[in-house]
């Protein structure tokens, strides 16, 4: 049996002109990862990651932390997040304020638990984005490669949406349930599944153990 090892992204830069890149915190969170894999004698077999930049980033702070120049990841655009702006502009389409106070911020994320719930229903379809099925296909795809190329310990950096839908497609929960997760799924959170060539289990969720020390307690972040 093989461990895989889903991790989220660090924090990125919510409320900026440019979503798609870590800040500071999410660069020192990412290595802070890498740095408690390698205290603990993990050596990743192969790496899996989305093609967005928060997703290289975060990759390249744990290879950092790991002292592994030589991991290589496989580039796996299944595992890219939704748009969190098509699928809010499908049940709203008015212009929004930037989220830069708490009621603006519980409004937005709001709309986006309403958006997700009705595109996963199938009840709209997000300007250039696939079908909710599409979206999970490619999620099992890849599952389905680690499953049946490996048979060791793997790491896959993702996001909230790809980690909350394959967790939550395993255990066969609602699409409430998927969503309910993505909201809570914090940076850097580790994810673990055992794995056979023929299914995964599922053993640990949302997980940060590498912050779980007191130095740590401002770097628990969830955006």
């Amino acid at each position: 049996m093989g461990t895989l090892y889903l991790v989220r992204h660090g924090q990125a830069s919510f409320g900026a002109d440019d979503y798609d890149n870590l800040s500071p915190l999410g660069h020192q969170q990412s290595q802070r990862l890498g740095d408690y894999f390698r205290e603990r004698g993990l050596q990743f077999e192969a790496v899996l990651m989305g093609s967005l930049k928060r997703h290289r980033q975060t990759f390249e702070g744990i290879q950092a932390g790991l002292q592994a120049p030589d991991l290589s990841p496989l580039v796996w655009p299944g595992l890219n997040e939704y748009d969190s702006h098509a699928v809010i502009h499908a049940v709203h389409p008015q212009p929004l304020a930037k989220p830069n106070t708490p009621a603006l911020y519980k409004h937005h994320f709001g709309l986006l638990r309403k958006g997700l719930q009705a595109w996963m229903h199938g009840e709209t379809q997000p300007a250039g984005m696939p079908l909710f099925t599409e979206f999970v296909q490619g999620i099992q795809d890849a599952m389905a490669h680690v499953r049946t190329q490996h048979s060791g310990d793997v790491l896959m950096v993702s996001s909230g949406g790809p980690i909350s839908t394959a967790v939550g497609t395993l255990l066969v929960t609602p699409p409430e349930s998927i969503i309910e997760m993505n909201m809570r799924i914090r940076n850097t959170a580790v994810s673990e599944l055992v794995f056979s060539p023929k299914r995964h289990t599922l053993v640990s969720f949302n997980t940060i153990n590498h912050l779980d020390a007191p130095a740590y307690r401002d770097w628990v972040t969830f955006t």
